[in-house]
């Protein structure tokens, strides 16, 4: 568990730097678009039959980042990262 923690948050890290600009995100909300990017990579290897969920593979890895990136820029795009309470 806390090896998928630790790879969620290196997920967080590396979707980041793949969108251009300062995102607005803490270390918590990286850590947790990495953690959901980590489950969404290990299900669609689970799905393609090259791993399980908490199996780390590369197309896994590969999918986890993209599906990092993609949240990062959802959540940009809706206006929540910039919000304060």
């Amino acid at each position: 568990m806390i090896g998928f923690i630790v790879f969620g948050l290196v997920v967080g890290a590396v979707a980041r730097l793949l969108i251009p600009g300062k995102q607005n995100l803490s270390l918590l909300a990286t850590l947790a678009i990495g953690v959901v990017g980590s489950v969404v990579g290990g299900l669609a290897a689970n799905a393609l039959g090259t791993g399980s969920l908490f199996e780390l593979n590369v197309i896994g890895a590969i999918v986890a980042f993209l599906a990092a990136a993609a949240l990062i820029v959802a959540v940009e795009k809706s206006g929540v990262a910039g919000r304060h309470a």
